[in-house]
């Protein structure tokens, strides 16, 4: 690498934001492209809990935990657990978890206010990425810019990773129905919810709800259905996949039942994960982070914490003296650290859309509590 080579970051998450602080904070000069026409084009999703080795560290790391514990809800760390009858067979208040939540929006606007102006280029889908000399070329509305180093942090479906590795994510056989909802419209899920989260579980099906900031609560309705009925949903009207998720809740609570059919219906979402211990090649120049290099379903809730730590440990290598030597071990210690989640969250999504989900969850849950 040269000694001050000019970076692309491909994405605007959270790991692609944190990255473009870290380096800029360490000098570099850096233009992340991300494809949303400005911050709020899309609705960028529920609570996330931050960890203390993880997420809490690299916004330190990023002279941002002032801001960060503003913006957070250390109250919002509890559980609960029902059974399909609607009876309470758990809660917890979350105390001593030191997992504080925050909004995903809240984190994003966070990031993007630390940066300096300029830095972000919106409205800037990449339609392709290609070689140049001992560098790159990313193409954006038909034209091409150079760059040194390429970072793929551009989520799931990365239009980098194809440069370094021919995975792609997998159904792992679970669908959510996400929902909305406004605590002053619903009150009864507010009390359903308590100050965290509330999973009911049980014969393949699984109900969850989440406080998020400013009086909102996330909701997910989950079952095991065949890729093919996955995809059908995914281009139905929103509304004719409700009714069809409420068929197959049949015989469960009434107040549960009430949550998929009086929530806002927002999306259908399949799981899908990279396979557990995704690595590659290295190839000089470009490299991923986040969910671009290791996307897993949220079932082990270390997702926006994997790519923090991949930001904080791949700008260290990128301001390092010691060349691609240093991005080449990134790359392989962010894979043992992602295989080691991403394990997690298959067992976790196994274990909590199962015929024995009940048990399975609460046994979690105690082990947690007594953490």
């Amino acid at each position: 690498m040269t000694t001050n080579p000019s970076i692309a970051i491909i994405g605007g998450g959270p790991g692609g934001l944190m990255l473009a602080r870290l380096l800029q904070q360490g000098g570099r000069a850096v233009i992340l492209f991300e494809r949303d026409a400005h911050a709020g084009e899309r609705a960028q999703g529920g609570s996330l809990d931050l960890h203390a080795e993880t997420g809490q560290r690299t916004m330190r790391l990023a002279g941002l935990e002032v801001e960060f514990i503003a913006a957070a809800r250390p109250e919002d760390q509890g559980d609960r657990l029902y059974d399909s009858a609607g009876a309470l067979v758990f809660d917890h208040d979350g105390a001593g978890h030191d997992r504080p939540e925050i909004d995903r929006t809240v984190l994003r606007d966070i990031l993007l206010a630390a940066l300096a102006p300029g830095t972000v280029r919106w409205g800037s889908p990449v339609e392709a990425i290609r070689p140049w000399g001992d560098g790159w070329e990313v193409v954006i509305d038909g034209a091409a810019q150079r760059f040194d180093i390429v970072i793929g942090a551009d989520g799931a479906w990365s239009r980098v990773r194809p440069l370094l590795s021919d995975a792609t994510p997998v159904y792992e056989g679970a669908t959510l129905l996400e929902l909305g909802f406004d605590v002053e419209r619903h009150p009864q899920v507010d009390a359903l919810t308590g100050h965290g989260k509330m999973f009911a579980a049980g014969d393949n099906r699984l109900l969850i709800t989440q406080r998020n900031g400013a009086g909102h609560i996330r909701g997910y309705a989950g079952l095991r259905i065949p890729e093919a009925t996955a995809r059908t949903w995914q281009s139905m009207p929103v509304e004719a996949v409700r009714a069809q998720v409420l068929a197959e809740f049949a015989g469960w609570a009434p107040q549960l039942r009430a949550l998929i059919a009086e929530g806002d219906a927002l999306a259908v979402r399949p799981m899908t994960a990279l396979p557990i211990g995704h690595r590659w090649t290295t190839r000089r120049g470009i490299t991923l982070l986040g969910d671009a290099a290791h996307v897993m379903s949220p079932f082990s809730g270390e997702g926006v914490n994997l790519a923090l730590a991949d930001a904080a440990d791949l700008a260290e290598a990128l301001l390092s003296a010691e060349g691609w030597a240093a991005v080449t071990r990134y790359e392989a210690a962010m894979a043992d650290r992602a295989a080691i989640a991403a394990k997690g969250a298959a067992e976790g999504l196994r274990l909590s859309i199962s015929s024995d989900a009940l048990g399975s969850v609460l046994e979690h849950y105690r082990e947690r509590a007594l953490a």
